[in-house]
């Protein structure tokens, strides 16, 4: 199966935080990838920009030492060459006028799509706005992408929206989750959408229960002091996994129009049930890893990984959420995330419904139910758990065995990078796969009563062995329901 591939028109793609290792990991072999199946066209540049006093020359040995270090595949010569041509640099501080000019005479008059990219803490998004529409730079066609989270809180993400939405209009500021531009993500909808088969059946009538895991095996890492500020609910749950719960339990839209689409994403989240003081105790769990063995190496504390003797701060969060609408009614969705756990993994189970009067013989337990299970990541794919005969003679044996569709071996070229995707649909202008304002303010609505509540339990968070799947707190959250935790990822 060949992939096919459109040109993007000429553009200029501005990078602040250029020399950052978001831009250096992710961003440029991304943009390598895509020059290289011949989609852009020129002149088309991109432009890193930081504080740090670079030639051009320099930046692009730079950027051609991150290709050989992040590059997936094997790259020609010639291939680099041409994309390290497009490769330019400007010293600017964000903070003061150094630079601005610099940046400006380099850009010049052309009217072209010019996106700018804020690959910096969300502490300078307002600033680096402002400053674009101070020095002229924010022209018409001009795009801004921002990375998530934004914010700490509801309060902070608003006064971001509002100083970046001072300079661009909602329609121009690209809010980008790199987890809504993983395939198997965007399959969910395919599914869903494209098929006949599984949408009568999306439903309380049919659906016993959603779970969504999100598990790493690494601890904070170099990542320590950024993560003590953040911790698992807002890095991962406000921040992805509430938009994978959004494409799982929306609405058809009517279209794949960004608005369409945005618009049925925000009634789930105006639809989720308030977990706050009330009921925090019984539907989330937090926790902590401790010191201890993974993967055969002992393992640091999160309190040694962040040189602390204390912190409240989760490395580990479980959760049960309700949906309250129609669809949806009676039907929980357990998520769970957490650092330092079993399998690096990230997956999507629905839960059937038993069948309802069991006519064959199939142990104590009776016939397990039927499952969806999309991997998000490694080994991404989907695999739909039904119930078949066992071949041979001596009655009705059956088993339970997968209908598996692995993308690596249905599909010939390699799954691309989620900020491939990303960042061609924010030049091209379409916004389908990043967040509205409004979406941003709701995800933080539910996430906030949460924080609060365990704020004012008092509790911390409990201790968890590296290399387990969390508190036993987490087991009991979903167990005490009747039902378990996937077990394939056992």
């Amino acid at each position: 199966m060949t992939a096919r591939y459109t040109q993007v028109d000429p553009f200029d793609l501005v990078v602040f935080g250029g020399t950052g290792d978001l831009a250096y990991r992710k961003l440029y072999p991304s943009l390598f990838h895509r020059d290289r199946r011949g989609q852009f066209a020129d002149p088309t540049r991109i432009i890193g920009v930081a504080r740090r006093a670079l030639d051009a020359e320099t930046f692009r040995a730079s950027v051609r030492e991150a290709l050989a270090k992040f590059n997936s595949d094997e790259a020609s010569a010639a291939d680099v060459e041409r994309f390290l041509q497009r490769i330019d640099y400007v010293s600017v501080d964000v903070g003061a006028d150094a630079g601005w000019d610099q940046l400006a005479a380099k850009l010049g008059d052309d009217e072209r799509v010019r996106a700018y990219y804020l690959a910096t803490g969300p502490d300078l998004f307002g600033p680096i706005a402002r400053r674009l529409g101070a020095t002229g730079l924010a022209t018409p066609r001009s795009r801004l992408i921002v990375e998530k989270p934004l914010g700490k809180d509801g309060a902070s993400a608003a006064a971001i929206n509002d100083a970046i939405g001072s300079v661009f209009l909602e329609q121009n500021i690209f809010r980008i989750d790199h987890y809504l531009g993983k395939e198997s993500v965007q399959n969910l909808m395919a599914l869903r959408f494209a098929n006949a088969l599984l949408e009568p059946l999306w439903n309380s009538a049919h659906i016993d229960h959603v779970q969504i895991t999100v598990s790493e095996t690494l601890g904070v890492g170099g990542r320590g002091g950024y993560y003590d500020e953040s911790g698992a609910l807002r890095d991962m749950v406000q921040n992805h996994m509430l938009q994978v719960l959004c494409l799982v339990a929306m609405e058809p839209p009517t279209s794949m129009q960004a608005d369409a689409l945005r618009d049925e994403k925000l009634k789930v989240l105006k639809s989720l049930s308030p977990i706050d003081d009330s009921n925090a105790s019984q539907l989330t769990v937090r926790g902590q890893y401790r010191s201890g063995f993974a993967e055969g190496a002992p393992a640091p504390s999160y309190l040694e990984d962040i040189a602390k003797e204390s912190s409240s701060t989760e490395t580990f969060v479980a959760l049960k959420l309700g949906v309250a609408n129609w669809r949806w009614a009676g039907v929980p969705f357990y998520l769970r995330t957490g650092k330092r756990l079993p399998q690096h993994v990230s997956e999507i189970v629905v839960g059937f419904r038993r069948v309802p009067h069991e006519i064959f013989e199939h142990g104590s337990d009776g016939i397990p139910p039927n499952r969806l299970v999309i991997r998000v990541q490694p080994d991404e794919g989907i695999k739909l758990w039904l119930m078949i005969k066992e071949p041979g003679p001596g009655g009705m044996r059956l088993q339970h065995v997968p209908l598996d569709m692995s993308f690596a071996k249905t599909f010939a070229t390699p799954t691309p990078e989620a900020y491939e995707r990303l960042l061609l649909d924010a030049l091209r202008g379409n916004a389908a796969l990043f967040m509205r304002r409004d979406e941003v303010e709701a995800a933080w609505r539910f996430i906030d009563p949460i924080r609060d509540a365990w704020a004012h339990s008092g509790e911390s968070p409990r201790p968890y062995a590296p290399g387990s799947w969390g508190p036993a707190a987490s087991i009991a959250l979903i167990e005490r329901d009747g039902r378990t935790w996937n077990e394939e990822l056992e």
